[in-house]
């Protein structure tokens, strides 16, 4: 139980099923015209195998990091430390060489089977750019914000430049890449949503951040005049939401959408934004950055809710 807590299993979990809705709430339903299944490069086996890869690379990324903080995580959260007590730091490394041996190495078999041996260094990139984050890329000031918020994007647009990528042809690239355009979209998503709750983070580990010596955005600016910038900030993906929700689902009658994104993710991010206005102690940032989680969570499934509508529309 101890190594679940400390690779972050219930984030892995999200990642798993992000993915697989990705592939079986959208690229699986959605139908190029003629009612023709839209061609994937990877079977189904194949496909566990590239979460298997980004699940151990991620668990990897999570692990180095509480080894490299491990004093900050003993002024911050002393009842959740893991590593060097009840999992030695020798140890910690050991696994954290397994589980990137694991993922770099199926990484790379996937991409020799679907015939682009390059794709291999995404994962390898990944992995350096997770310990240049963990042993000192996050003391830099917005660095270690952007940097997390970029590889969760990643992680959405993996599935399209393994799935979809290799399969592009003449004939069917304007709707292949229709489709890798709305998978981008819900990685900027997932991008912005994420980097607004890397800072609520900060705002929440402050003291032993200071402690430590780091240079995150609360310690520069102060707890208050971050969060009001993070509050300014938080109107940013409710006004480009709803912006979308007029454009593509209420102008093609897509109503049950629109009611389903209205109600579990702007209501939400509104319900955020209005907290973080006054929010100063840190349970409070603790419970909003649940809160973008959630509101993480319902907008990639907002993309199966979507696809369903859809095609029942067009049924």
């Amino acid at each position: 139980m101890n190594f679940l807590r400390v690779i972050r299993y219930q984030n892995l979990l999200m990642l798993v099923l992000m993915q697989l809705i990705l592939r079986y709430g959208f690229l699986k339903l959605i139908k190029l015209p003629g009612g023709i299944p839209v061609p994937l490069a990877l079977k189904d086996f194949h496909y566990a195998l590239l979460i298997l890869s980004t699940v151990c690379i991620a668990a990897g990324g999570y692990l180095i990091n509480d080894i490299f903080d491990q004093e900050t995580d003993r002024e911050n959260k002393p009842g959740k430390v893991v590593i060097g007590k009840t999992i030695s730091e020798k140890t910690g490394y050991r696994y954290y060489a397994i589980l990137n041996i694991i993922g770099v190495g199926v990484g790379t078999y996937l991409s020799l089977l679907i015939g682009r041996m390059g794709f291999s260094m995404l994962f390898i990139s990944i992995v350096i750019v997770l310990y240049l984050y963990a042993s000192s890329l996050k003391q830099s000031l917005l660095i270690g914000n952007l940097i997390v918020a970029v590889l969760l994007s990643v992680s959405v647009l993996i599935v399209g430049i393994f799935d979809l990528y290799p399969m592009l042809t003449f004939e069917n690239r304007g709707y292949l890449g229709t489709y890798f355009i709305i998978m981008l979209a819900y990685a900027a998503f997932a991008f912005l949503i994420n980097f607004i709750r890397e800072l609520v983070k900060d705002l929440e580990d402050v003291d032993g951040d200071y402690n430590e010596g780091m240079n995150t955005l609360p310690i520069v600016l102060g707890v208050d005049r971050t969060a009001i910038l993070v509050f300014w900030l938080s109107l940013v993906p409710i006004l480009i939401l709803l912006y979308c929700i007029n454009e593509y689902l209420v102008k093609y009658d897509l109503f049950f959408s629109v009611g389903y994104a209205l109600a579990l993710i702007v209501a939400p991010l509104i319900y955020f934004s209005a907290k973080m206005w006054s929010a100063r102690k840190q349970q409070e940032f603790h419970h909003l950055a649940n809160v973008l989680k959630l509101v993480l969570f319902f907008g990639i499934l907002s993309i199966t809710v979507m696809t369903i509508n859809i095609v029942q529309l067009h049924a």
